[in-house]
């Protein structure tokens, strides 16, 4: 090609009128996205194009193309974002005090000295029984007269003082007062719920089936002149079930509650062994009662559950639930009140926006997950707020009642519940909560590459999760059909997807594997870990790795998130302190400078050598010293003479801009014979 060729090029470039309008005409959108700026620049559009497909774009830029000032629109959706993140950091911080303030140390402890002293404590004379340990109903019968009498009544001091006058209310450990009196309640089966096989009808009459609410036995029984001999229904049909091992367990049945003496409680117990209140179809027996401790004003509420599943023996669990009943005490609760009413003021406002938004978006809202994830939470919110409405009304209205008398059970359960419930909604809300800044630090290079690795790889990973599934589910079937009878871990196919995962991350039982099948126990074991940790889980691994290296070439080669956030924030910070005196204000010397080792730091990064940046500075250097000469405002129609050295130096910029402009011809028409093949 001919130096006079590419200088008609070189001139059509830099006018850039004809290159502009054949990419108008083919309607590439993303040439006329890198090129929209080109009208604004003296230089045409031949330097955006070499910013836009050449990889002496850096190189280019570095000699001096001026940097075009951003939109207005830009500006003002930076500054969106930014408003939008620090009234959305306070709305955070007030949950997090919201939460952290429902949330007490001292629950912990409550719970751990009452596990102590009801399940830990040892029958007299039998270290090895407690509650924990109950096998058989003797063992049963032998903790309600022992540990469980013992931890209930604390009459008197340790040196046998009485220390309290409280109407014979027990104060357990001292501290804790017990309200009302404790109850039992059993639940039966009838006689004949299940067939006998004809083969053994004649060793075995009588069938107990497992609790359902069909098998219920409603029928008293026994000495049938006492409460413990009837059933009594439910006092409230909103009592919440008992889920436990072997079945769902309802209110009502045959209770009792117990004396404010220890001597008479303990009479009762023996009464009741004696003429067998526990039969062959009881099925679960609930121990509930409630304490307050006035001293950080906490109430906890004690369920002791035994089943006795119908293939005999029993399996004991419990429930200790330590909540805050009395939400405004202190001058710290009525600070959390106050954060609740800031709660509710930042949920009508974010309530408000995203109804503008879908009214604005309509069906387009919906397609993008960070709308999917605040529409979320603001209904996980107004969960929160019905949840903690309702355990506050309950409260108001059924804690004076149940404090009334102390002759009678008093039944916190109900409450403790719902509680419980509000304290659950609000540890997923405060979650998603958390996992919403995402959205805003998204702007920061690194996490932009983070999320685009995650939205690339996305398909792949619902591709190969079916692939994992398929196999996963296939072995958890085999260990559940294989070991479920022997081993616990494999007694359930639940159990068994559980243990599976635990495997893959390194916590199993090979010899209880082993002892249940020594043929299939060890296959099935080397062959999991095998296909799912060696083969499977890398192989995920390896996609995730791969669309990383992808999206981490893309930003090496000059894709950037639309703006950095934590730039921003920076950029805010040192105009503050400028405007503040308290830092000198950069002059444009310091800005040059600045930038120029901030390019030149990024050039090495990605991957520029060292000769060709310094000839980008050296270029750079020329440009500003003949402008500066030569282009200046007030001389422009002068002419100027050069000497031998300001020639030479002409010369030589020139020869260099012509071998680039060169350069991006040669690339532009691949451009555009690309695009024309597209079109066609």
């Amino acid at each position: 090609m001919t130096s006079r060729t590419v200088s008609r090029r070189s001139l059509s470039l830099r006018s850039g009128k004809g290159l502009w309008t054949h990419f108008t005409d083919r309607k590439s959108e993303a040439l006329r996205e890198h090129l929209a700026p080109c009208r604004k620049l003296e230089l045409g559009a031949a330097t955006c194009c070499i910013v836009a497909f050449s990889r002496k774009t850096f190189v280019l830029y570095l000699t001096g193309t001026r940097k075009y000032k951003l939109h207005y629109r830009k500006e003002v959706e930076m500054r969106t974002t930014l408003q939008e993140f620090l009234l959305y950091l306070i709305f955070l911080i007030n949950v997090c005090i919201l939460t952290f303030g429902m949330v007490n140390p001292h629950m912990y402890y409550l719970n751990k000295v009452m596990s102590s002293l009801f399940l830990d404590t040892s029958v007299h004379g039998e270290e090895r029984t407690n509650f924990k340990s109950i096998r058989n109903i003797t063992d049963f019968w032998k903790f309600m007269e022992g540990p469980l009498l013992e931890g209930l009544y604390w009459d008197s001091w340790y040196n046998n003082k009485n220390l309290y006058d409280l109407k014979n209310s027990s104060r357990i450990y001292y501290e804790n007062i017990l309200l009302g009196v404790p109850r039992v309640r059993q639940l039966k089966v009838r006689n004949n719920t299940c067939k006998v096989h004809p083969s053994f009808q004649s060793l075995m009459n009588e069938c107990y089936d497992k609790y359902t609410f069909e098998n219920e036995d409603l029928s008293d029984f026994g000495l049938k002149y006492d409460t413990e001999w009837k059933y009594s229904s439910a006092p409230s049909i909103y009592s919440p079930w008992h889920w436990g091992f072997t079945g769902v367990y309802r209110n009502g049945g045959y209770s009792f509650t117990l004396s404010k003496s220890k001597s008479e409680t303990r009479n009762k117990f023996i009464n009741l062994r004696m003429n067998s209140w526990i039969t062959r179809g009881t099925r679960v027996i609930f121990i509930d009662f409630s304490l307050y401790n006035a001293n950080v004003n906490l109430f906890c509420i004690i369920r002791l559950v035994a089943e006795f599943p119908a293939t005999g023996g029993i399996l004991t669990s419990w429930q200790f639930y330590s909540v805050k009943l009395l939400r405004y005490v202190s001058y710290y609760d009525y600070f959390i009140a106050s954060c609740e009413i800031t709660f509710c003021v930042f949920l009508i406002v974010f309530t408000t926006q995203e109804v503008k938004k879908i009214k604005d978006f309509k069906s387009a809202y919906f397609k993008s997950s960070w709308n999917w994830l605040e529409f979320l939470l603001l209904v996980l919110c107004f969960v929160a707020v019905f949840f903690n409405s309702y355990c506050n009304i309950q409260t108001f209205l059924l804690l004076g009642q149940l404090l009334k008398s102390t002759e009678k059970y008093s039944d916190f359960y109900f409450l403790a519940y719902w509680h419980i419930y509000y304290n659950n909604i609000i540890a997923i809300t405060i979650f998603f909560a958390w996992i919403k800044i995402f959205k805003f630090i998204s702007f920061n290079k690194t996490m932009s590459q983070l999320s685009s690795t995650l939205s690339r790889c996305i398909k792949d990973i619902v591709g190969f999760a079916i692939m994992f599934f398929i196999v996963f589910f296939a072995y958890a079937q085999l260990g559940f059909l294989v070991f479920g009878s022997q081993v616990d871990d494999f007694s359930t196919f639940q159990n068994s997807i559980f243990t599976q995962f635990r495997i893959v991350l390194g916590d199993f039982n090979f010899a209880g594997i082993q002892q249940a099948s020594h043929i299939l126990g060890p296959i099935y074991f080397i062959t999991f870990i095998f296909f799912v940790f060696f083969v499977l889980l890398n192989m995920f691994l390896a996609i995730i790795n791969d669309t990383y290296s992808e999206v981490k070439a893309d930003y090496s080669i000059g894709r950037r998130p639309d703006f950095e956030l934590g730039k921003m924030i920076k950029k805010s910070y040192h105009n503050a302190l400028e405007k503040l005196k308290l830092k000198k204000p950069e002059t444009d010397e310091d800005k040059k400078s600045r930038k120029s080792r901030d390019l030149a730091e990024q050039a090495r990064r990605e991957g520029f050598d060292e000769k060709e940046i310094q000839s980008a500075e050296q270029m750079k250097k020329w440009k500003e010293r003949l402008e500066k000469k030569y282009y200046s405002t007030e001389i422009q129609d002068d002419y100027q003479p050069v000497n031998q050295q300001e020639f030479r130096d002409l010369f030589l910029y020139a020869v260099e801009l012509e071998k680039e402009l060169h350069y991006v011809s040669l690339k532009l028409n691949r451009v555009m014979r690309k695009v024309s093949a597209l079109q066609y």
